[in-house]
C-alpha cells in the first residue's frame, strides 16, 4: 500500500502561481494530478512516468508543469497563469504501471491522495 500526501493548495488571484506537492510513501512508477471542480467530472491534469515521460492536458498545457524528485518520492505541479476555471480540488494519484498504460481515460489509478483545494479568484 502506498500513501500519498499532498500539500500546497490555497487561494490566489487570477494570473498568479501555486505549486502543489505530493509525497509518496514508496517509490512508484507513475505519479499524476487530477482535479475536480464542483458539479464537474474529475479530469486528468498531468502525469509523469519515472522514466521522465510526461503528459499534460490541453487545458493546462503551457501553464502547468509536472515534475518529480525521485530521491524524495515527490511529484510537483507548478501552476502558472492561473485562471478562475482552474478552481478545483486537486488530487494526486499514483500507480505501479507505466504512463503509457495509465493514460487511458478508462484506467483508474490504484493510489489516491486526499485532495487539496485550489481557488483562483478573478
Amino acid at each position: 500500500q502506498v500513501q500519498l500526501v499532498e500539500s500546497g493548495g490555497g487561494s490566489v488571484q487570477a494570473g498568479g502561481s501555486l505549486r502543489l506537492s505530493c509525497t509518496a510513501s514508496a517509490n512508484i512508477r507513475t505519479m499524476a494530478w487530477f482535479r475536480q471542480a464542483p458539479g464537474k467530472e474529475r479530469e486528468g491534469v498531468a502525469g509523469q512516468d519515472s522514466d521522465g515521460e510526461t503528459d499534460h492536458s490541453d487545458s493546462v498545457k503551457g501553464r502547468f508543469t509536472i515534475s518529480r524528485d525521485s530521491a524524495k518520492n515527490t511529484a510537483y505541479l507548478q501552476m502558472n497563469s492561473l485562471k478562475p476555471e482552474d478552481t478545483a480540488i486537486y488530487y494526486c494519484a499514483a500507480d505501479s504501471r507505466p504512463l503509457w498504460v495509465v493514460r487511458d481515460p478508462e484506467y483508474d489509478y490504484k493510489y489516491w491522495g486526499q485532495g487539496t483545494q485550489v481557488t483562483v479568484s478573478s
